[in-house]
């Protein structure tokens, strides 16, 4: 989806280059010509970013945005002015502008401007839940969970979360719910009450990741005009979840291992240190002893994050946990989408129970969202559920088929690789009960060519 970008300019011919360089590039384009006509395009549209002129009739464009932030606060404003009012717009930038840009300036440059500021859209903190909603919703109680593993798992993250320094370290595969771990430990901690900011260190790149993390001084970098608290300042006081932290260089790596030892940091072209008081809980879907060992992640800060230790099991090894979480996120979209789905059918339920979801809960929330948008009933039958749940079959392993497999020549008498090549392909179909699509998942052939050989396997009779 585009994002929407507001340009705000009393000339004519500014606001059309401006709007045309933007629509090129794939932002939605909305266009003002004055300070009040802004602020009533921000309050009704509320855009993503807005190009502000600093100079407008009527309203100006530093009140513009001091009401824009009341309208709109997630709006991302980026100033214009000439060279002789830069004393404004750093007022503005005072004032929440995220960056500015002196006129006349070039196209390119402010492109690249606006392209900084829509990363900024991906890493922005945003509250969704007071502190006390946010207990609530997080409660370890809330969780689903009928696994003895996965209790055990709640126990220690429960224990962890009143040991409000220990660093913690979850792993488990995509979707298993680590961020949501997490953000229990971290609500029912007594730092609840100080930011939660989260952060996934495989979104970024490496430039970008360091300079969010620790802040910058002016003049650190090229575009470096101002001072920037990171996020490890700003969560101060509070909790810091980096996932998929695998992902990080060496660099970055050894900058967390100093503050993790001993609470202080530099921004980047900084020369004072700064103190800080954050707990780190960090995740993966790697296996970081793997990674060490392979040189790939620091042993020091491995041993360093890996303080309290969390593996959350996937869904397949939890399949007790399958229906209950079905149901649960059955009744949480009941309320979000206006609907009165009652449950499963039983064939249905087996079907959910019996797939291996590689996707674990997310793919399960997925699935489950899409069955009741689509579904007229108001139970969901086994037709209702998406394909890939229908038809998956536990497909026999090559060993099991293999241990039934001779594949030695009887007595003195040798046999063909062609003729070995059919005895397996039966023995294949025998294991799926001649199912022969499941036959060519194994074999690693197209359906097709497995028709193909059966046939020619025939005329040979």
């Amino acid at each position: 989806m585009a994002h929407s970008i507001l340009i705000v300019d009393d000339e004519a011919l500014t606001l059309l280059t401006i709007g045309r360089a933007l629509e090129t590039e794939g932002y939605e384009v909305l266009l003002a010509s004055s300070g009040e006509e802004a602020l009533q395009t921000i309050a009704e549209q509320k855009p993503d970013l807005a190009l502000l002129d600093v100079v407008l009739p009527g309203i100006n464009g530093i009140e513009v945005l001091r009401q824009a932030k009341k309208f709109s606060p997630a709006t991302i404003v980026v100033m214009m002015s000439a060279y002789h009012l830069v004393d404004r717009a750093v007022e503005a930038m005072k004032l929440g502008a995220y960056d500015y840009l002196i006129k006349p300036f070039r196209i390119a440059d402010m492109v690249n401007a606006i392209q900084r500021a829509t990363e900024m859209l991906a890493l922005r903190v945003r509250v969704h839940d007071t502190v006390e909603s946010a207990k609530g919703r997080y409660d370890f109680g809330r969780v689903v969970t009928q696994s003895r593993t996965m209790r055990e798992v709640l126990e220690m993250a429960r224990r962890a979360a009143d040991s409000d320094h220990t660093t913690i370290l979850i792993q488990g595969e995509s979707g298993t719910g680590k961020e949501v771990l997490a953000k229990a430990i971290h609500y029912n901690s007594s730092r609840a009450q100080a930011p939660l900011i989260a952060l996934n260190c495989a979104a970024l790149p490496d430039t970008l990741l360091e300079s969010e993390l620790f802040g910058f001084e002016p003049g650190a970098f090229t575009d470096a005009r101002r001072r920037k608290e990171g996020l490890i300042e700003k969560a101060s006081g509070g909790t810091l979840f980096l996932d998929e932290i695998g992902n990080t260089s060496f660099s970055l790596q050894a900058k967390l291992l100093r503050v993790l030892e001993e609470g202080i940091f530099l921004r980047l072209g900084g020369t004072k240190p700064i103190q800080v008081n954050v707990r780190i809980i960090t995740a993966t879907n790697k296996v970081l002893k793997e990674a060490v060992t392979k040189g790939e992640f620091r042993e020091d800060l491995y041993y360093r994050l890996n303080v309290l230790p969390l593996f959350i099991p996937p869904l397949r090894e939890r399949r007790e946990d399958i229906l209950p979480l079905a149901l649960d996120i059955m009744q949480f979209f009941n309320k979000e989408l206006k609907k009165s789905f009652v449950g499963f059918t039983p064939s249905a339920a087996e079907l959910l129970q019996r797939y291996p979801w590689p996707g674990n809960i997310r793919e399960l929330r997925n699935v489950i969202e899409r069955t009741m948008i689509l579904s007229k009933e108001t139970e969901i039958d086994e037709e209702a559920l998406p394909e890939e749940v229908r038809d998956y079959h536990d497909e026999p392993a090559h060993e099991e088929i293999l241990s039934s497999f001779e594949l030695s020549p009887t007595g003195n008498q040798f046999v063909s690789l062609r003729e070995l090549e059919d005895r397996y392909i039966h023995e294949v179909l025998n294991a799926t009960g001649q199912n022969k699509t499941h036959a060519a998942r194994i074999l690693g052939i197209h359906p097709t060519s497995l028709l193909r050989r059966l046939k020619k396997t025939l005329e040979l009779v």
